[in-house]
């Protein structure tokens, strides 16, 4: 989401802790409210219990039963000693069971609901919200016995409290309570953001050290004072900038030899130019010789571009799967002109191998192994490819029957513009070949091969890992 990444880590943090704290604090603040009204009633209910007790105390009965007649000589003023102050009033209604007004307040709304089967007070007394006068009032109804020498009852005593009071409290106690719990989220924000402006000091340093280094410097970063957590990152980015001094130190070293193996076959271009205009020698013989020149340097240009491609496509992740045995055979097939000029035996025997490359890549390594010895190899002689799969790898062996290398050369052939006295050319051809084949994680070798010890051939081999699943 976009707001996630525009926060801060401090922001996420304070979002993450606070907000579901926030939703539990207003969560708890209802429940507590609704707590703390149900414990004030439940301690003002036992204020109308007692007050019913006392209007009940003053009722007499004349007859029994059916024929009873309860009289209520209640006045309001015996209320006033249950009246807590002036912000409630109490009203109260005696009538018989069958709901005849005895006394009290008349408008006061009849009780005709049920007592509870197992009630809190040993008492039958039951209590309910009802509406009297437009205030909202907590009742308590009462079934009181009444019993004289001159008759028995049973009397229904309603006494009504309006609920100002009660609110009141149960608002002082959720505000008292809230008061802290604010507290509490203020002090989880102020320990949240010290503690990550602390935790994130170690970032911060890194960041200001990246900023205060010089263009170009991609030493590593010094891992000593860094946190665990930071490890990783700190380990990714020293492998970045590891990638990026090898890709500067590519491209250095390539605008390098370019500038410098460039200037001889533009030197003798030059000069033969000059040469041919001062007519030193025949118009045809000098173009001729210009002609070689710029064919040696497209040669090499091109070759400086192929090695540059290669080091660009090592960059990237995803190169696909390519069958090397399709790319070998039109790769032989593109230079069949040059195998039919030498008379060469030409022989091709591949099986099918899919590795992870760029088709350009392949085909790159193939010309290039097999143009060498197509170049290398006497006319008339033979010249064996052969490509053959195991289980993990792929080997392609290029045999000719050249007269093969010195040892001394062996290594020194695969770095860039080093050839041997057997090799003509820039020197570029194998360096291509070893780079691609480092960047596809394969290896490649040049062995002679002898017979009864005399060396009767150079073998070209190169082995690649198979791709695990070959399109």
């Amino acid at each position: 989401m976009i707001w996630q990444r525009r926060l801060s880590l401090r922001g996420y943090l304070l979002l993450g802790i606070l907000l579901p704290i926030g939703i539990y604090v207003l969560l708890n603040t209802i429940a507590l409210y609704n707590q703390a009204l149900t414990a004030v009633h439940t301690a003002y209910d036992r204020t109308l219990l007692a007050s019913a007790k006392s209007i009940g105390e003053q009722l007499a009965v004349e007859g029994f039963d059916d024929t009873a007649v309860l009289r209520a000589t209640v006045p309001y003023a015996a209320l006033e000693a249950f009246e807590t102050d002036n912000r409630s009033r109490m009203f109260y209604r005696v009538s018989t069971i069958k709901g005849q007004w005895v006394g009290g307040f008349e408008d006061l709304p009849a009780w005709r609901g049920r007592l509870p089967t197992h009630g809190p007070y040993s008492a039958l007394v039951h209590f309910y919200d009802d509406e009297y006068r437009q205030w909202p009032v907590r009742v308590a109804v009462l079934l009181q016995p009444v019993v004289s020498e001159n008759g028995r009852s049973m009397a229904v005593i309603q006494v009504a409290e309006t609920l100002e009071l009660r609110q009141v409290l149960a608002r002082q106690i959720l505000v008292a309570t809230l008061w802290r719990q604010l507290a509490l989220v203020a002090v989880i924000a102020f320990v949240v953001i010290v503690v990550v402006q602390q935790a994130t000091r170690p970032v911060r340093q890194l960041s200001a050290e990246l900023q205060a280094r010089a263009e170009g410097d991609l030493t590593p970063i010094a891992t000593l004072r860094a946190p665990r957590e930071l490890l990783p990152l700190v380990d990714a980015t020293n492998h970045v900038m590891e990638r990026l001094q090898h890709l500067l130190d590519h491209q250095k070293r390539f605008v390098r030899d370019t500038s410098h193996q460039l200037r001889t076959p533009l030197a003798v271009l030059k000069t033969q130019v000059q040469s041919g205009l001062r007519g030193d020698l025949e118009p045809r013989q000098a173009l001729l010789e210009i002609n070689d020149t710029v064919e040696r340097a497209t040669l090499l240009a091109n070759q400086m571009l192929a090695l540059a491609k290669v080091a660009q496509l090592r960059q990237q992740a995803d190169a696909g799967v390519t069958d090397l045995a399709g790319v070998v055979r039109a790769v032989a097939l593109d230079l069949s002109p040059l195998i039919a000029e030498k008379d060469i035996d030409f022989e091709i025997s591949t099986q099918p191998a899919a590795v992870h490359a760029h088709d350009w890549m392949l085909r790159e390594l193939s010309r290039n192994l097999l143009h060498n010895a197509i170049r290398h190899a006497p006319a008339g002689t033979a010249l064996n490819v052969r490509l053959v799969a195991d289980a993990r790898h792929a080997a392609l062996v290029i045999s000719d029957s050249g007269p093969g290398i010195a040892d001394e050369l062996r290594q020194r052939l695969f770095q860039p513009f080093s050839s041997g006295n057997v090799r003509s050319g820039s020197g570029l051809g194998l360096a291509i070949c070893h780079e691609i084949v480092q960047a596809l994680g394969g290896t490649i070798s040049l062995d002679n091969r002898e017979e009864r010890g005399q060396t009767v051939g150079l073998d070209a081999t190169v082995r690649l890992p198979l791709a695990d699943n070959p399109a």
